[in-house]
């Protein structure tokens, strides 16, 4: 999987809204080249939520060790939620992972090496391997995300 394809995928589910800082956009320079999967049917970014997913390129301040610095090398991070973190990396999120993972290994399904604490998940150039599960994982955290503006949208009584 390229990530275009991973991007194309994402935003052609409902209701999504995605990112792209570029310059002249205002945005930090550091995220120039990421895109930011949000779920907002209205299409304005939300200021009180966090992406569902991101692409990302390359290493952030405290996050080199999945080494996207490599060539053509990128990692989609996903919010897809405790059951799915748990499934794919044996513990809950704030527990510790019984076997040490490598960070920057490819096509393979691994806890967020900062955000894994909080149940993201991250995948570094996804490939044959994981294709399928990126896909369903991406799905399942665009249903939380959406489940959650919809909570949120409900008139309280």
């Amino acid at each position: 999987m390229t990530s275009e394809e991973i991007i194309s995928f994402v935003d052609a589910l409902d209701g999504v809204l995605t990112l792209r800082p570029a310059p002249g956009d205002g945005t930090p320079e550091l995220s120039w080249g990421d895109t930011f999967f949000y779920y907002a049917p209205g299409g304005v970014t939300p200021t009180a939520t966090q992406p569902f997913a991101t692409v990302v390129t390359k290493n952030y301040p405290g996050d080199e060790a999945s080494r996207l610095d490599r060539p053509d090398t990128f990692r989609v991070n996903i919010a897809a939620g405790k059951e799915a973190f748990i499934q794919w990396t044996g513990h809950a999120p704030r527990e510790p992972a019984s076997t040490e993972v490598d960070p920057s290994a490819t096509d393979t399904v691994i806890a967020h090496p900062v955000y894994g604490s909080v149940g993201w998940l991250a995948v570094v150039n996804p490939g044959e391997r994981t294709e399928a599960s990126t896909r369903e994982l991406l799905r399942a955290a665009h249903h939380l995300a959406r489940s959650r503006h919809e909570r949120r949208a409900e008139p309280t009584a």
